[in-house]
């Protein structure tokens, strides 16, 4: 049975490129305009753009969806943030979903987000209405480098299902080399100069093309140089990835492409702000239909 799939936080459409043929997305959220729009230009369709946290339970409900596919804000709980766990004003929207998982849980619900979810206050109250809800649920720490990309990204899974679960074994493939997932021609304007590397390069993550790892690339990559992501040494100097890389590394497919006006600052943000595909699409073999 194909699942009818909610997509929240959608981002750039991340899950529904990892559901592929297992199912149908009859409705997706984001406020972001930028995602929104890639979006529509990757999927055909336009997510609607409203706040989670204020949407009607009806509105939910009323897509008549049996799977929910999501990857909440993970700010309040990565490791350069605040921590403020519940408290952060970006989970408003998850609290509001844990209390229309307790009215109207739905068949299914995969979860992604970064490791220091465990252990949250956000996690034991999602966990604890699981239960309640009779769901059976699995937790996984899974990253992309076993799964053929060689990209540092682990991030936990926790797929939930009030019907039966299928326990795959993720795979171990070769993650292969970074020259694989290069641009055939090179953007010289993502070259460092002299002076950042002077005041940077310590710090950095320096790749070559023939390694088999990157770093995970954060929402922040464009802006910031320490604790951002990977750079590339190449004969010319050090350079960043660039976001068609990076998506790449993320194993976005080969057609995947930004609207034009969306700036590369942003590119970097929303692939931060986005998952594994190979990782996802994993995770949703646990689900029986």
């Amino acid at each position: 049975m194909a699942l009818r799939v909610l997509e929240l936080f959608s981002g750039i459409g991340g899950w529904r490129f990892a559901l592929g043929t297992r199912g149908e997305v009859l409705a997706a959220y984001d406020i972001s305009p930028a995602a929104n729009a890639t979006y529509t230009l990757n999927h055909g369709t336009a997510p609607r753009a409203r706040e989670l946290a204020t949407v009607p339970f009806a509105e939910l409900t009323g897509v008549g969806a049996d799977t929910w596919l999501m990857s909440p804000p993970c700010q309040p709980f990565c490791r350069m943030g605040a921590h403020r766990d519940l408290e952060d004003r970006r989970s408003r929207a998850f609290l509001r979903l844990v209390d229309l998982l307790r009215e109207a849980p739905p068949r299914h619900l995969v979860l992604e987000n970064v490791v220091g979810f465990p252990g949250s206050d956000a996690h034991a109250l999602l966990t604890e209405c699981l239960r309640g809800q009779g769901f059976r649920w699995t937790e996984r720490q899974l990253c992309p480098s076993r799964f053929g990309l060689p990209n540092q990204r682990p991030r936990i899974f926790i797929v939930a299902s009030r019907g039966s679960l299928r326990t795959p074994e993720p795979p171990d493939l070769d993650a292969g080399t970074v020259g694989n997932f290069l641009d055939a021609v090179e953007d010289p304007a993502l070259y460092l100069d002299e002076d950042t590397l002077a005041r940077h390069g310590p710090g950095l993550d320096l790749v070559r093309s023939e390694d088999h790892r990157t770093a995970c690339f954060i929402g922040g990559y464009g802006r910031r140089l320490v604790g951002s992501g990977s750079f590339l040494r190449t004969p010319r100097g050090t350079r960043r990835f660039s976001a068609a890389e990076v998506a790449r590394l993320l194993g976005l497919p080969s057609g995947f492409r930004f609207p034009e006006d969306v700036p590369a600052e942003a590119r970097y943000k929303l692939l931060g702000n986005s998952l594994s595909i190979p990782v996802a699409a994993w995770a949703l073999s646990h689900l029986d239909g």
